[in-house]
């Protein structure tokens, strides 16, 4: 289960972009996550619940966007949205194709209590 070197990671990275004497503050993690990122979004989501327990950002939780796998054909340039990960053009069938999106696997935001938040 490779989500949980993922979730280290996200807590690394939050760990890095948040002063030391803030890290308590952490509420909201976002991410964005690809379909073919290789991630499974629901054991991301716990292994990262188990990892947070552990630190000073227990009351810490994780938002998942999930992204569309978008593909533009090479021969004909219709540009659409994969469903069931088909890798043919739906307007021209050709198989060559080019992936604009789906692979992201990226922390966006990094959302902090108020000041004014008792629960610190």
């Amino acid at each position: 289960m490779h989500e949980l070197g993922i979730a280290q990671n996200i807590l690394e990275i939050v760990q890095q972009a948040v002063p030391k004497e803030q890290t308590a503050a952490v509420r909201s993690i976002r991410i964005r996550v690809g379909p073919l990122s290789g991630v499974v979004p629901d054991s991301l989501e716990f292994c990262f619940q188990a990892m947070v327990n552990e630190t000073e950002m227990q009351n810490a939780s994780l938002a998942i966007e999930q992204l569309p796998a978008i593909l533009t054909c090479k021969k004909c340039s219709y540009r659409f949205q994969t469903k069931d990960l088909e890798f043919f053009c739906q307007s021209c069938g050709s198989s060559d194709l080019e992936l604009v999106s789906g692979k992201e696997l990226e922390v966006v935001e990094i959302e902090l209590a108020e000041e004014s938040d008792q629960s610190l």
